[in-house]
């Protein structure tokens, strides 16, 4: 994880001090404090504080309620706190309230503040050549193309990536995002109408370790998301999903990528229709909201704010009609590379692998991999080899070897007879 601390979007909770402030309904504080105090036994002000990410007045309050009610023993004091567990009647009532929902993490933020929150974090990227020559660096990439990607990323409209497959597509959807220098603030969870969404993912959102004191904390402060969905891609991942066993609802693919990038991998061969996506997004790339729907009915809108990027090799006008390709102002075509950029690839391969080679390995590949009637170079082909070479060294208890002949056997493991 990231140490240093990131520049941020201008978005600065303070620490709610008051229920006013916190925008949460006390009932559903106390819920929570009643099924952290189930989970923890022994607690005192200050630890239920850390684990729901509240402030100490605001759990004094909720407390002094439960103390009022008979829900809680007061054990004993731990300096100027409280020690105290659940009586019995709040016990009773705590499983109650488990039953219907097992979250018992970070306070929820309102349906209203994530709102605010992410537009005002919307990217707002300042690029030219120099600066995305410096993001793709690790990629051959040509002029031409950075300046067709510049302008689209600049625009944070939806991005068509297009062309024959085994070019580069999907690695130059994944670097956009190092076109970002800044931060984002993404909360635990979001609460719509007392039922908690779960919204921060580990897997998906990368935390700077950064303490800021004097910010509410309820919210993570991350890198802005890159989510990668490929073939796997089903309707039920773009809508609520509710956990039946624990109550709590998980927050879809967008909504989890806003304020950072979705990427919509090999497009068109999802188990989910293209048609049936393209009808699910068509309202929410051309109005930047969406709408999801809780399991008993009620429907409320979210932000869609967020980077789409759909990379494909198959044609656009199989897979989308006019009316929504219109709706995707960018359509960037990645071509077949030249014989240069083939060789500067090949260079950069051979090096990273750490291969002797011939100085006219380059060129021998590049006829090798014309010839029996393939009319295009790909951007592939070297890595794709060299790793073939690899593995043929380990296979016969030696380093890799490169020399025509080895090429010539690595070339016809590779390439299909036609």
């Amino acid at each position: 994880m990231a140490t240093f601390a990131p520049v941020r979007a201008p978005f600065n909770p303070a620490i709610p001090q008051t229920f006013n402030d916190l925008g949460i309904s006390e009932s559903l504080v106390l819920d929570l404090m009643l099924r952290r105090m189930l989970i923890e036994g022994h607690c005192t002000l200050a630890g239920l504080s850390r684990s729901l990410r509240l402030s100490i007045p605001i759990i004094d309050a909720v407390f002094r309620h439960m103390r009022s009610q008979q829900l809680v023993e007061v054990k004993g004091m731990n300096g100027n706190d409280y020690n105290f567990t659940l009586s019995m009647s709040g016990k009773q009532l705590a499983g109650e309230r488990f039953q219907v929902s097992q979250y018992a993490g970070a306070c929820p933020v309102s349906l209203k503040e994530y709102h605010a929150a992410t537009k005002a974090q919307a990217a707002k990227v300042h690029v030219d050549r120099k600066t995305l020559r410096q993001a793709f660096a690790d990629l051959v990439v040509t002029d031409r193309m950075l300046d067709q990607l510049g302008p689209a990323i600049i625009s944070q409209n939806s991005i068509f990536v297009y062309g024959p497959t085994g070019n580069g597509k999907t690695s130059l959807a994944e670097r956009m995002l190092r076109v970002y220098q800044d931060a984002v603030l993404i909360p635990y969870a979001v609460e719509v109408d007392n039922q908690v969404i779960s919204l921060y993912d580990p897997v998906v959102h990368q935390i700077f370790e950064n303490e800021e004191p004097d910010l509410d904390p309820r919210w993570v402060t991350c890198k802005r998301p890159c989510i990668v969905v490929g073939g796997e891609l089903i309707p039920s991942m773009l809508e609520l999903r509710l956990d039946e066993a624990s109550g709590i609802y998980a927050a879809p693919l967008q909504m989890k990528a806003n304020n950072g990038i979705l990427i919509i991998d090999d497009f068109g061969r999802q188990l989910m229709s293209p048609r049936d996506l393209l009808n699910r997004w068509i309202v929410p790339l051309d109005r930047r909201v969406d709408y999801l729907t809780l399991r008993y009915g009620v429907k409320f809108q979210i932000p869609f704010e967020l980077m789409v990027v759909f990379s494909t090799n198959l044609e656009p006008a199989d897979l989308a009609d006019e009316a929504f390709l219109r709706r995707i102002h960018n359509k960037i075509y990645v071509e077949a590379v030249d014989a240069a950029s083939f060789d500067a690839i090949f260079a950069r391969v051979v090096q990273a692998r750490n291969i002797q080679a011939e100085p006219d390995s380059a060129e021998y590949l590049r006829k090798l991999c014309l010839r029996e009637g393939r009319t295009e170079l790909r951007a592939c082909y070297p890595a794709d080899i060299c790793t073939i070479l690899l593995s043929i060294g380990r296979y016969e208890g030696r380093g890799p070897i490169m020399t025509k002949s080895e090429l010539e056997r690595a070339a016809s493991l590779y390439f299909a007879k036609g």
